[in-house]
């Protein structure tokens, strides 16, 4: 999200109406509800993620050590124990 200059995008009637209840400043305008977008929607980040952590659960039960893996991702040992705990309850439900 970048910031726009009121006068750039709104009536000058409506910037001057906003003026009487903050002269100056920023205001954040929400999305529509209906036009909200989930976390990670916008790129494939969140496709990353999973695969990466399905990949560290893998070799985790093949024998990787959770500090082994931990330094192979540059993530903290409690992350690798969080993503292993995570990927092991997603195995029991299915």
């Amino acid at each position: 999200m970048r910031y726009r200059k009121a006068t750039e995008v709104l009536p000058e009637e409506l910037v001057e109406a906003i003026q009487k209840y903050m002269d100056g400043g920023y205001v954040y305008i929400p999305r529509k509800e209906e036009n909200k977008k989930k976390w990670g929607e916008e790129t494939s980040f969140r496709g990353e993620l999973k695969t990466r952590n399905e990949e560290i659960y893998r070799r985790y039960l093949d024998g990787f050590g959770v500090k082994t893996l931990a330094e192979e991702y540059f993530l903290s040992e409690k992350s690798i124990q969080r993503i292993i705990l995570s990927e092991k309850n997603k195995e029991k439900k299915q």
